[in-house]
């Protein structure tokens, strides 16, 4: 639309009265970054502006880069629009960015994390906080009626029952989980006094990042560091791509799990051979976008990655003007090995129950 204060280009998401982009696929001259993901922040880009809590681990995964970095709420002037970054609810540092310009106001989420439940928050980022807006644009990774998450305690009350009953039988609990962000998320969660946690080699560097930023994690080891004992009792965190590779085997006798949004899909499940599948997301649920996007006042919604079709009809049906914007978004480094199936459409899911059977699900982009 004319004058529009984003549009969508072929390196990203454009802000043409700043001369900047957000979140761009493709190398430019200014990239406002809403958080460290692999989809969201690239490297090849001339300078950089993220939240200043977010710079450690930027640099960690992008190298040696030029970046300012923002407190929240704090606005900067960028070409002649007044440019402020707004917690996301996340993951550490993880981002709303509020575009000012000639009384127009425009938010461009990122990925966040907002839930049907008023309190349910990522106790390892700062909450997500809706901002008033004209126009918000947003992601809708798990943008359908069955995804419905439960309270996190519960989740995490399940993790710990699992891990407690393997550590009484003498096996390791191996849980799968992002990384950057649901590793964190899952450490500050579970009960440290059920046994030893090890984490993965690619999990220890971004625990270090949190806490330096002040958040409070137990104390992990390597699997390497614990003795055989020990180890047939402990929580041993670890990324996807850790399934079924010889460093697992290293676990002698174990019982795995995955921690996800997707894990709600009991096809998903199955496919993935895991020993258990614990609903835990760092988006969004329905409700939770929901709220969020009503909670901005918005009268423009532009969705930009996820169910967009499903989202948007939704919208439209609610009186909003809706449409949506084609994103790189949505791959982040880490995918689990099966996606959801394919073999329905997403007008199937408009009126589905929270607990579908897995041939009931349309494409999806796994993410966490």
């Amino acid at each position: 639309m004319k004058d529009d204060l984003v549009v969508a280009t072929r390196e990203g998401l454009y802000c043409a009265a700043g001369d900047f982009h957000i979140d761009p696929w493709r190398p430019v001259a200014r990239a406002v970054i809403t958080h460290a993901h692999a989809d969201h922040a690239r490297r090849g880009h001339g300078a950089y502006l993220a939240t200043a809590v977010s710079a450690g681990v930027l640099r960690a995964r992008l190298g040696d880069i030029t970046q300012q970095g923002l407190r929240y709420g704090e606005a900067v002037d960028v070409g002649g629009v007044r440019v402020s970054l707004h917690p996301a609810g996340h993951v550490l540092g993880s981002a709303q960015v509020r575009l000012e310009h000639r009384g127009r106001v425009w938010v461009v989420s990122g990925d966040y994390f907002a839930s049907g439940h008023a309190n349910d928050v990522n106790a390892t980022c700062e909450p997500f906080e809706p901002q008033r807006c004209d126009c918000f644009v947003t992601e809708s990774t798990f943008g359908l009626p069955v995804y419905r998450w439960r309270p996190q305690r519960e989740v995490l009350a399940e993790v710990n029952a699992w891990w407690q009953a393997n550590a009484a039988a003498g096996r390791a609990s191996l849980l799968l989980a992002y990384s950057f962000g649901k590793a964190q998320r899952l450490l500050a969660g579970v009960d440290p006094a059920i046994g030893p946690i090890a984490v993965h080699g690619a999990v220890a560097p971004l625990n270090e990042a949190y806490r330096a930023a002040g958040v409070a994690l137990p104390a992990t080891l390597s699997v390497d560091a614990l003795p055989r004992a020990d180890l047939a009792r402990a929580l041993v965190i670890a990324p996807p791509a850790a399934q079924g590779s010889a460093w697992a085997r290293r676990l002698g006798d174990f019982s795995d799990a995955f921690a996800s949004g997707w894990m709600q899909l009991r096809g998903t499940r199955r496919r993935q051979g895991l020993d258990r599948g614990f609903v835990l997301s760092d988006h969004a649920d329905w409700p939770g976008l929901q709220r969020a996007i009503a909670a901005t006042g918005a009268s423009r919604v532009i969705v930009t990655h996820g169910y967009e079709a499903v989202m948007v009809r939704w919208l439209r049906e609610q009186g909003l003007d809706a449409g949506s914007f084609a994103t790189e978004y949505g791959q982040e480094e880490e995918l689990p090995a099966a996606a959801p199936p394919t073999d329905a459409t997403p007008e199937r899911m408009v009126d589905a129950s929270p607990a579908p059977s897995d041939d009931q699900l349309p494409p999806g982009r796994p993410t966490s």
